[in-house]
């Protein structure tokens, strides 16, 4: 194949050729590898781009399937190599797609709009002049053809690059979207549908960034979205739908005027026939609480909305769950029933809080959006919902009829849906319903079972609270037996629903488990026999928590000896290169954490497991995954490295012989400087576990893994990752209180990290605010002399830092750094003393006598070595901080 300039023309027989290899390509059946490899080879011809172009644009004698594989093949070839392209053949590109925006089958007009927004993508506005031009003759053509593969074209754009038609362009007196805006709000009066969904939409992708051009056009707009709002076809009502929504949570004072008239077309749109548009509208509750719109807009509309939303929380009779309603427990799961599962890296510090995941169950639909609005709702509009909620929930559950399953199985889901918005209400009514809902989990219907088990778990702090009366102990026994049983159900949906809902009560009922933990462990390990691969992901989950929940409770040989061998058979089973084990490493960790030195019997194995997995991927990840016989995947190594951590935490000192026969040190130093995140992450988290228990196996390397944890303290590291930051303070720390005076060579270069930290708390983890704290401490603690003479750059706000930790062991070693520091070079911290005494104030109360009595004499010395300067200093502090003081005698 030769390149020519503008005359090109292709070869009859390399032409032929590519499209018989097309038409393969797109039979079912055919050998894909094969074929993948020729196109390749063709690939390497500089025209082969131009033969894409010329069978998409004017080979009409093929077929439109055929001329649609050459355009999509054409899109993902020049993403990636337009720019190395001969200017010729670049511009014989652009000049056949243009032509073909206006193509007679719909098909093509649709392929050659991806490969124009793709190609616009790569050379914008400037670099293909000509485009813009196309695209305005085709709007204004009155030709529906053309005006609706523009119209198309320009919708591809606004999704990929909005921003891009909203720039100032050398040649053109306006930016282009001030051009196409006017053309593209009339076409919302089109008699053409597809004209006034594509119009819509290209606008509505503008919404978030706001242009000037629609900031101006505003009126315009909102009455273009009044007048479609009764549009006859859905897909123009769900986008109208989609732009109240968006504007709801992005621009809601435009709304405001017209609030009225909006809520009442959502709600009339929220019981439309077509479900996708009745999913839309009802996404603006949601966004209209979680925005900042006033809750008394909404307030009038409750009485109607809430029993729309009831009404959509029915199953529809076509949703996927209907379809799993039969006794499935002996048929294997499918490879699309696994859905990918993130392990959490290990994080040393105060949480921000949890995801939620309940019920996550497949797609997104109405009725799972409904559920949510209701719980939205909830939580804004609390009780003031349940005089209307109540009645309606009611009459569902009353008819008991096998044809009215549904309605009853949505007032469950319902009930659940309030449970934390409108608590104070349903309190005195919580026996009654707990009551109701316990013979629920044995209903004929499965899906009842398993949103009665969702809604249960809801209620687990309520169902705790009331174990101190004898029928509050009554109805936890049944609870608890109610979902063993569930656990147990010939139904994998049940079982899922049973287990995750266990979970969640058992982190609330914690020792109240242990009475109980025999029969416990004896249903989750029948379960264990019984469950799918993909239940199995949950039982583990649920096994851990009852680890983390009963601790040692756990290490008793009874226990053991049902727990312990099907998971050790099943950890012997699964190879390297399994991801079922994923979930099994973190149930042995959260065992070992349980068991503590009760783990050891099970600890080598476990240990040398983990070594191999973390040996293997690096070898993968060097792209020998032939030697290593296992794929690249981090998980592994993070997964590894955390049960790792959970072995340290638990055996102690006795992971010391461990470590000493594995090259655990060499590994872990590779980590700690892996390029990905979660695993620098969770390596961190072990370096100073192993810092904790035993600190002489890292010696060897011990400024190494000093001078990688500083690194993850630069102020883009710390933007890049701050998880990884905060792990690497925390283990700067505990290696330093275990190693003393032997990190004085990198203490500098570590405080200077912390110190910009403190200096610059917005928008930072609390958790790592509070690491850098008591690090800092720990540094100065063990290397007075070398950080004491820096305490001007950092005494103010370190302080501040120190007053918001909770009192434990970690702030009286910060405490036993500040008195070494002050006692080393009191003179320099007497400018901070304010904020030294507002910190010595923050104690509740100082466990530690020896440092009580430390901290008393620093602040007897400041007011010794002051005298009267001593009373200016109480003078200019809160009342109830010189009160404090007086404990320390001063």
């Amino acid at each position: 194949m030769a390149a020519a300039a503008d005359t090109w023309q292709p070869q009859e027989q390399g032409l032929r050729e590519i499209c018989v290899l097309l038409e393969q390509q797109i039979t079912p059946g055919s050998d894909q590898a094969r074929i993948w490899q020729q196109l390749q080879h063709f690939s390497q011809f500089p025209d082969f781009n131009n033969y894409l172009i010329f069978i998409l644009a004017r080979a009409q004698d093929a077929r439109i399937e055929v001329r649609q594989a050459a355009g999509l093949l054409l899109k993902n070839n020049i993403r990636g190599t337009f720019s190395s392209l001969s200017p010729q053949n670049q511009q014989y590109i652009k000049t056949l797609l243009l032509p073909c925006l206006g193509a007679a089958d719909r098909a093509i007009r649709s392929t050659v709009g991806t490969v124009v927004s793709v190609l616009f993508q790569l050379v914008r506005v400037a670099g293909w002049p000509e485009l813009l031009q196309a695209l305005l003759q085709c709007l204004d053509s009155n030709d529906l053809n053309h005006m609706e593969g523009a119209l198309d074209a320009i919708y591809k754009i606004c999704e990929d690059v909005p921003e891009e038609l909203d720039v100032d362009v050398p040649g053109l007196p306006e930016r282009p979207i001030n051009i196409f805006l006017p053309r593209l709000l009339q076409f919302f009066q089109s008699p053409h549908a597809n004209l006034r969904k594509l119009a819509l939409g290209c606008i509505n992708q503008y919404i978030v960034v706001m242009p000037s051009a629609l900031y101006m056009s505003m009126d315009q707009y909102l009455q273009g979205l009044f007048l479609l709002a009764q549009d006859q076809t859905a897909d123009v009502r769900k986008l109208v739908c989609s732009a109240w929504v968006q504007l709801v949570e992005v621009r809601p004072s435009f709304l405001e005027p017209h609030l009225r008239n909006i809520i009442e077309i959502i709600l009339r749109a929220n019981k439309d026939q077509d479900d996708e548009v009745a999913l839309e509208a009802c996404e603006f509750w949601s966004a209209y609480c979680d925005g900042n719109m006033p809750p008394e807009g909404l307030r009038e509309y409750i009485p109607r909305l809430i029993p729309i939303l009831l009404s959509n929380m029915v199953y529809a009779d076509d949703d996927e769950a209907l379809d799993d309603v039969e006794e499935d427990e002996s048929f294997p799961d499918r490879d699309q029933d696994l859905k990918p599962r993130f392990h959490s890296s290990r994080f040393h510090g105060s949480e921000d809080g949890e995801d939620d995941d309940d019920d996550a169950v497949n797609m997104w639909n109405l009725r799972k959006c409904s559920a949510a609005g209701l719980d939205v709702l909830s939580n804004v509009f609390h009780d003031e919902i349940l005089p209307t909620l109540i009645p309606v929930i009611q009459q569902n559950l009353s008819r008991t009829d096998d044809a009215s399953w549904k309605e009853r199985e949505a007032a469950v889901l319902a009930i659940g849906a309030i449970a934390e918005g409108c608590i104070n209400g349903l309190y005195p009514l919580l026996p009654e319903i707990v009551t109701f809902l316990i013979p629920l989990l044995d209903d004929k219907f499965p899906l009842i079972r398993s949103i009665t088990c969702w809604t249960l778990s809801r209620f687990s702090r309520f169902i705790i609270q009331s174990v101190e009366h004898p029928k509050g102990q009554e109805q936890f026994e049944k609870i608890l037996m109610g979902l063993l049983r569930r656990i147990l159900d010939t139904n994998k949906r049940v079982q899922e629903a049973a287990c995750s809902a266990f979970a969640t009560l058992e982190e609330e009922a914690a020792e109240e488990l242990v009475p109980r933990l025999e029969v416990i462990l004896q249903h989750l390990l029948l379960a264990y026999v019984k469950y799918q691969r993909k239940n199995l992901r949950i039982l583990y989950d649920a096994i851990g928590t009852l680890a983390d929940a009963v601790g040692a409770e756990l290490n008793q040989p009874k226990y053991l000896e049902i727990l312990m061998p099907p998971l050790i058979s099943k950890w012997q089973q699964l190879s390297n290169a399994d991801k079922d084990l994923f979930p099994l490493l973190e149930c042995f960790t959260s065992i070992a954490q349980a068991l503590g030195p009760g783990f050891s019997q099970f600890a080598e194995p476990v240990f040398q497991r983990c070594i191999s997995l973390i040996q293997s991927q690096q070898l993968a990840k060097q792209a020998d995954q032939a030697a290593a016989g296992v794929l690249y995947d981090k998980e592994f190594i993070v997964c590894s490295l955390d049960l790792l951590s959970g072995l340290a935490e638990g055996l102690g000192g006795g992971i010391e012989s461990l470590v000493a026969k594995s090259n655990l040190t060499e590994l872990l130093l590779q980590c700690c400087m892996d390029e990905v995140a979660d695993i620098r992450q969770s390596a961190l988290a072990l370096l100073g576990d192993l810092a904790r228990v035993c600190p002489v196996h890292l010696h060897s390397r011990l400024l190494d893994f000093l001078n990688v944890a500083a690194k993850q303290l630069n102020p883009t590291a710390v933007k890049e990752a701050v998880s990884v930051a905060n792990n690497a303070c925390w283990a700067i720390g505990e290696i330093a209180i275990k190693a003393g005076k032997e990190i004085s060579p990198v203490v500098i270069s570590i405080i200077s990290c912390l110190v910009p930290i403190l200096k610059n708390p917005e928008g930072l983890h609390k958790s790592l605010l509070e690491n850098s704290a008591i690090t800092l401490g720990r540094l100065g603690w063990v290397c007075a002399d070398v950080v004491s003479p820096h305490l001007n750059h950092f005494m103010q706000p370190w302080c501040d830092v120190l007053c918001a930790i909770r009192d434990d062991f970690e702030k009286e070693d910060a405490f036993r750094g500040l008195c070494a520091m002050v006692r080393a070079n009191p003179q320099l911290a007497v400018s901070s003393l304010p904020n030294i005494c507002r910190a010595c104030a923050s104690w509740h109360e100082i466990r530690s006598q020896e440092l009580h009595s430390e901290v008393s004499q620093v602040l007897a010395a400041y007011k010794q070595m002051l005298g009267a300067g001593w009373e200016q200093c109480m003078a200019t502090l809160e009342p109830q901080i010189v009160q404090k003081l007086t404990r320390y005698g001063v």
